[in-house]
């Protein structure tokens, strides 16, 4: 397990005055901490850093960044289902918090009920990609290979509940066909191995494919957003057949159960102030990642979008028979 700290804080903390410090809407004046399940320098890394930046800049008070790894984000999640519910405790997450529900049978805390959700912060596509000399050349034909050789192929994953091995299990149930399935640590070697041609395909967020994919280094068919993602010239699966494959990488920020409403708004309003930031866009865009809407950096959207996601990955998950416990 892994633990690292960052102290991030605004021009405006560091010169607060003493209204200031007694912090703004009900939120303690004493650094505001955001836990990180996954390892410094990673993509859920970088979008918590940049958000925590933008509060701190809105509130007046300093934000800590702490990564917390291990078993699969549920140690990062524990801890904060645990902190006093005063919003100096938060946890920034992926679309695997709402994946663990199912993968993990035995969790000591419940993924809905003991987080507060503040507000989604950001969607980011996946790809689907597959070393430089497999056969297809557009979606159609690579769901053809995958439906035709089945186990033949095999699929690189990053870890279970990560979202490149859900949209894994996207891809094989929407195939109809299971694909021999090989986990690694991290996408950059599943990708270094797809490059040498030691893995066939891949489902991994476009911000770490893209840099790959705009050298031909690898062959990309699709991206899973409803919608094309700027800078990558690659259809919707929709538009190519594939609706039944969609799903995107998205990050939601979340507060213990208990903190109370007047809080939980005021990091909400923060969150939004931080997505509205000059900083914070141009990195996103540099990480093929799109900032959530207003309307979904609320907790109310973003508590709707937890249980709508619990629901969507829990058939699929028992379907496909992989648990992490």
């Amino acid at each position: 397990m892994i633990h690292r700290r960052t102290l991030l804080t605004s021009g405006a903390a560091l010169l607060a005055t003493p209204a200031l410090a007694q912090g703004r809407g009900g939120v303690p004046d004493r650094a505001i901490t955001v836990t990180v399940p996954f390892a410094a320098g990673g993509p859920t890394d970088v979008i918590s850093r940049l958000v925590a930046e933008g509060m701190a800049k809105d509130l007046g008070q300093s934000v800590v960044v702490e990564n917390v790894t291990g078993a699969g984000g549920t140690i990062a999640a524990g801890r904060v289902a645990q902190a006093r519910p005063d919003g100096t405790v938060l946890l920034m997450h992926h679309i695997g918090h709402a994946s663990t529900a199912t993968l993990y049978r035995k969790l000591p805390y419940d993924v809905q009920e003991s987080f507060a959700p503040l507000g989604l912060v950001s969607d980011a596509a996946m790809t689907l990609v597959a070393r430089p000399d497999f056969p297809a050349d557009d979606l159609a034909g690579f769901m053809r290979e995958i439906r035709e050789k089945g186990e033949a192929l095999t699929l690189a994953h990053a870890g279970l509940g990560g979202a490149n091995q859900l949209c894994g299990v996207l891809l094989q149930s929407a195939a109809g066909r299971k694909l021999t399935t090989v986990a690694f640590r991290g996408s950059a070697p599943a990708i270094t191995d797809m490059i040498a041609g030691r893995i066939d395909v891949f489902c991994d967020q476009a911000t770490n494919t893209a840099p790959f994919i705009r050298e031909k280094r690898i062959k990309a068919y699709a991206v899973t957003l409803p919608q094309r993602v700027p800078g990558l010239d690659l259809p919707t699966t929709a538009e190519a057949g594939e609706p039944d494959i969609l799903m995107s990488t998205w990050h939601g920020l979340y507060a213990p159960a208990g903190t109370p409403p007047e809080v939980q708004e005021r990091l909400s309003a923060a969150i939004r102030a931080a997505l509205r930031e000059e900083r914070l866009l141009t990195r996103f865009g540099e990480l093929v990642t799109q900032p959530a809407g207003a309307e979904r950096a609320t907790p109310a959207y973003h508590r709707r979008y937890l249980a709508e996601e619990v629901a969507r990955w829990r058939p699929i998950i028992q379907a496909a028979g992989q648990y992490a416990d």
